[in-house]
C-alpha cells in the first residue's frame, strides 16, 4: 500500500447520549470516503476491499472494529444494531465526513440500513452486501445461525470453501472468533439476524442504495436478497455469481466495479 495515500487513526472519540468512548478504525487512501461495516466475521472481512479502494487515489476508506470484536472494549449500554447505527452516525460527525458511502456485509450491511432509515445528511449512499437484518420474505432464506457449527458456517459463508475458507491459525484467533460470535448474538438482540421492524422502516430511506448479493450464499440467499431490495424505493440489485456471503473476499474486482458506477448508474 502506497504510504503517501495512507492515513493512521487507530482510536477516535465519540460522544453519544452523554457517554463518550473510543472506536478503534483503520483509514486509508484519499477522495471520497467509504465507510466499510464488518459483519461477525471481524474487520478482516473487509480490510481487503478498503486496501484496494484505497489504491484507486480516488477513494477514502475507513473500517471501524464495532465495539465489543477482537478484544475491543464495548460500554454496557451499546447492545444492538441501532446503538451501532447511532455510534456510526456520532462518529460521521466527529470526523466531520461528509458525502459518505455506507458499505455494509451481512451485519455491517444491517447497520448501513438502519443508518440510512435517520436520514443523516451526511450519508450519500449505502451498499449493502449479503446483508442480514429484515425478516425472510415469501421466498427468501435467512438460515438459523444459532443451530449452526462454524464449520457448517464457514462452509455455507463461501462458493469456494476450499479456497477461501481459512481455520484460526492459532488457539488465540480461535477464541477471538468466539467471542466475536457472542458480541454478534448481543447486537443481534431477541431474532438475532433481523428486526421485525426494519422491513417497514426500509421504505423511508431516501439515499441511492445499491444491494448486491453472492448468488453462492447459503446463510441468506439470492431471493432473500432481492426482497431486501425491493423494500428499497429506487434499489438496484445485482447478484455476483460464483461468491458467497463475503463478494469483497471471493469477487473483490466485481464488488469494485460496482462501487466504481455507485450511485451515478442507478
Amino acid at each position: 500500500m502506497n504510504s503517501t495515500n495512507t492515513q493512521s487513526q487507530p482510536q477516535t472519540r465519540i460522544t453519544l447520549n452523554g457517554n463518550t468512548f473510543s472506536i478503534a478504525l483503520a483509514d486509508m487512501g484519499q477522495g471520497r470516503t467509504y465507510l466499510l461495516l464488518h459483519g461477525g466475521a471481524g474487520p478482516g472481512s473487509v480490510m481487503g476491499l478498503a486496501g484496494a479502494l484505497s489504491l484507486s487515489n480516488t477513494a477514502r476508506a475507513i473500517v471501524p472494529t464495532h465495539p465489543g470484536f477482537q478484544g475491543q472494549a464495548r460500554p454496557e449500554w451499546l447492545q444492538s444494531v441501532p446503538d451501532l447505527a447511532s455510534a456510526y452516525l456520532a462518529m460521521l460527525e466527529a470526523m466531520d465526513l461528509k458525502d459518505v458511502i455506507v458499505v455494509g456485509n451481512s451485519l455491517g450491511g444491517w447497520i448501513a440500513a438502519e443508518m440510512a432509515t435517520r436520514k443523516s445528511p451526511r450519508v450519500a449512499g449505502i451498499v449493502l452486501l449479503n446483508a442480514m437484518g429484515v425478516e425472510s420474505g415469501a421466498h427468501g432464506k435467512l438460515a438459523d445461525m444459532s443451530k449452526v457449527s462454524p464449520a457448517e458456517r464457514t462452509a455455507m459463508a463461501f462458493h469456494d470453501p476450499a479456497k477461501f475458507a481459512i481455520a484460526p491459525a492459532s488457539p488465540e484467533a480461535a477464541a477471538a472468533m468466539a467471542e466475536n460470535q457472542k458480541t454478534l448474538r448481543i447486537y443481534g438482540g431477541q431474532h438475532f439476524t433481523f428486526d421485525p421492524t426494519l422491513r417497514a422502516r426500509l421504505g423511508g430511506i431516501a439515499v441511492p442504495a445499491l444491494v448486491a448479493w453472492g448468488e453462492s450464499d447459503r446463510i441468506v440467499d439470492v431471493a432473500y436478497g432481492r426482497e431486501f431490495a425491493e423494500s428499497i424505493p429506487g434499489a438496484r440489485f445485482v447478484a455476483i455469481p460464483e461468491a458467497g456471503h463475503l463478494p469483497q473476499i471471493e469477487k473483490t474486482a466485481a464488488v469494485l466495479e460496482l462501487l466504481a458506477g455507485f450511485p451515478a448508474h442507478q
